[in-house]
């Protein structure tokens, strides 16, 4: 299991001053520094997209469709739901889908992967295998929260791991026979030609905190939207998104956009696997646990299901919690006399069985909801189904 590094911890609390919750002095003249930071990472993102553009960098294509699932933030736009709505629903189309992903913050293999192909010979300079879309090959630790995540929860879809992601993507062409490859998080990842680029915005932080990396959460410029094919509005929770779409459509005038929310579906026993209807919190004293970037929309979800939040623990995204975390926590829930814990499916998966299991621990299940724009997404998938479709052979009386 990872453990944390002091350069980790400095990460860590890098992350607390960018987003506004540390405070101080240090904290202070840490962000001015970062906004001189932020200048010279504007210089270099515009200089790296200049070069993809003009193709003085390599961009492989890899004769396969490749659609791109991204944004211009750092965390919190909710992706993962997203590639798995549209990785399944492509799969349920016929599309033969593979996922993928960096696999960020996943450890490195204790022992190399082996895969041989159709001849029965082995192949060479293998990503990490999470899933090949009938059989899971890695937990958490080794895949990746999030693409263990995916790999769990669908069937028929292969989920691929590594930072070089031509190779992972020859992989799954070669070997697994994809016709269809989703880049998870691959807005800024220019080596792979994208056919479609589909933008998350948060409708909550669409620019994050408004500041470029480091000083803030962008990781290109609001300009860099003109790039999108499709843009979807994430956690809308159904408020008016009008003016948001007026400040989108000043760089992209033509993507269609979809409007989104990331809607609770039912609370399910991290250990038992035992479902709840999702008024199983109504009325009961809740206690929140979860590592990931954006904690109050998780908190915010489970007190509008009627839980009363009393305790909010929150740790960086992505955290590995340990045994310690653990069985402090819900002693400390057992003391405090909460009825449940609820915590992310995303941080469920990093979880260890407590010592004492004085509270239940559940995590809520999240979906997407097609709030506005339904017309839009149903395009964009006959859209895709439809590339590189085979055609009929044509009839004689068509070609004389």
């Amino acid at each position: 299991m990872p453990t944390q590094t002091r350069m980790d911890e400095f990460a860590d609390w890098g992350t607390e001053v960018v987003f506004g919750r540390a405070h101080g002095f240090r904290a202070f003249m840490m962000r001015c520094l970062l906004r001189f930071a932020s200048l010279l990472f504007f210089i270099l993102v515009k200089v790296r997209l200049f070069l993809f553009r003009r193709r003085i960098k390599t961009v492989r294509n890899l004769g396969t469709l490749v659609i791109s699932v991204g944004n211009i933030t750092a965390g919190g736009t909710g992706k993962t739901p997203v590639v798995e709505l549209l990785s399944r629903t492509l799969a349920q189309r016929g599309r033969t889908v593979s996922i993928l992903t960096r696999g960020y913050k996943s450890a490195d293999l204790d022992t190399p992967q082996t895969w041989k192909n159709a001849d029965g010979h082995p192949v060479d300079n293998l990503p990490k295998i999470a899933s090949d879309g009938t059989t899971r090959y890695l937990g958490p630790l080794h895949a990746g929260d999030e693409p263990y995540m995916l790999a769990r929860n669908l069937d028929g879809v292969s989920v691929l791991v590594d930072k070089d992601r031509v190779k992972s993507g020859i992989f799954a062409i070669e070997q697994l026979g994809a016709d269809t490859l989703i880049l998870d998080d691959g807005m800024q990842y220019l080596k792979l030609a994208h056919e479609l680029d589909i933008v998350l915005v948060d409708c909550g932080a669409p620019f994050g905190t408004g500041s470029l990396l480091p000083r803030g959460t962008m990781r290109e410029p609001r300009s860099s939207l003109k790039r999108a094919d499709y843009i979807i509005l994430t956690k809308s929770d159904g408020a008016p998104q009008d003016e948001l779409i007026r400040r989108i459509r000043r760089y992209n005038k033509s993507a269609d956009i979809i409007i989104t929310n990331h809607g609770p579906k039912y609370f399910e026993n991290v250990f038992t696997g035992e479902r709840k209807p999702l008024d199983f919190v109504d009325g009961k004293w809740v206690a929140c646990m979860s590592g990931i970037a954006r904690p109050e929309n998780f908190e915010n979800a489970v007190a509008q299901l009627g839980g009363k939040v009393e305790i909010r623990r929150r740790y960086p995204d992505h955290y590995w919690f340990d045994q310690s975390d653990l069985d402090a926590f819900v002693e400390r829930c057992a003391d405090r006399a909460m009825d449940i814990i609820v915590t992310t499916e995303k941080d469920a998966v990093r979880f260890l069985k407590p010592g004492e299991m004085d509270v239940p621990i559940y995590f809520l299940r999240i979906e997407i909801d097609i709030l506005e724009g339904r017309e839009y997404w149903d395009r964009m998938i006959e859209r895709i189904v439809d590339l590189n479709k085979p055609q009929p052979a044509p009839q004689w009386s068509q070609v004389l």
